[in-house]
């Protein structure tokens, strides 16, 4: 049996929303014992670049050491994620050129840090966190544009293949373990090329990083459109498929797009360059049996 630390760690526009610290966990290490006492083997654990890089290579590990280090004693094995739902430290940004270099950095220092650690995910969620951070604008750097949302997204794979080339350095044994977002959409007919665009969407965390972007994919010439071909390339021709996939999926995950606005609130209107959509939780707008997990994975 599996667990894991809730850690996002993200900026939004009243500050930095640290659910470590709001949850007490960073004041508990007798959480650990606790964790033990459940029966859990592995453990998704944070090292997370922004609360241990304090300053440009200042590296603080003294709170992941103990706690790390009472994981072990107690035969749990860590699976370390090092951003979660965040945008790295302050001096850089999910667009910076500067985000993949400073978190293969990071990720390098950790895996010397940790050499016996062997599992390993560099960004949780790189597609969610690009979603909200640069096409929703919930989250830092708040922007609603969908070249900087692709632009997000690419970043946190080049940073997610670069940790991992660093981490394997120091184990080659290291394991890739990816998570995304798994929600499905649906939607009422005059909508449904959007939803076919959001269902292709959803797959290329683990599309790119598996080198599947490329000619004949449903989106490989949207993103060369959008000024993208030469970055999918460089990922296609040097691709890090994961060695384990998490596929995360919630009660709200599941959207539906609806081009009936008068049926809802303004605040969930949306829309693209040719028509305006409400978009709401599926779970909300249709009263019908949805999809379990195996219906999922037969839409693949």
């Amino acid at each position: 049996m599996w667990g894991g630390i809730e850690a996002t760690v993200n900026r939004t526009g009243r500050g930095v929303s640290d659910q470590i610290r709001l949850s007490g966990h960073d004041r508990r290490i007798e959480d650990c014992d606790r964790i033990g006492a459940l029966g859990l083997t592995v453990l998704r654990f944070p090292v997370l670049w922004e609360r241990t890089e304090r300053a440009p290579g200042v590296l603080d590990w003294a709170w992941p050491d103990a706690r790390l280090e009472r994981l072990r004693s107690l035969g749990i094995a860590p699976v370390l994620g090092l951003v979660h739902h965040g945008s790295g430290p302050t001096w850089v940004d999910l667009r910076s050129p500067g985000f993949a270099p400073g978190l293969t950095a990071f990720a390098a220092a950790a895996a010397r840090r940790y050499p016996w650690v062997e599992a390993w995910t560099p960004v949780n969620e790189p597609l969610t966190t690009a979603r909200f951070s640069a096409l929703y604008g919930l989250w830092y750097p708040h922007l609603c544009d969908e070249r900087a949302f692709w632009a997000a997204l690419l970043n946190q794979i080049d940073a997610t293949r670069g940790a991992m080339r660093a981490i394997r350095a120091v184990n080659p044994r290291a394991r890739l373990v990816q998570t995304e977002d798994f929600g499905r959409t649906d939607g009422t007919a005059p909508c449904m090329a959007q939803v076919r665009y959001e269902n292709d969407r959803r797959l290329m965390t683990w599309d790119l990083l598996c080198g599947r972007v490329v000619a004949g994919h449903p989106l490989y010439r949207h993103l060369c459109d959008l000024g993208f071909g030469t970055r999918l390339a460089a990922i296609s021709d040097d691709p890090c498929p994961p060695d384990v996939i998490g596929m995360n999926h919630y009660v709200t995950s599941d959207r539906f797009l609806d081009h009936r606005l008068e049926l809802y609130p303004a605040d969930v209107h949306g829309g693209n360059a040719t028509m305006r959509y409400a978009d709401v939780e599926t779970v909300r707008a249709v009263d019908i049996a949805l999809p379990d997990w195996a219906g999922h994975l037969s839409c693949l």
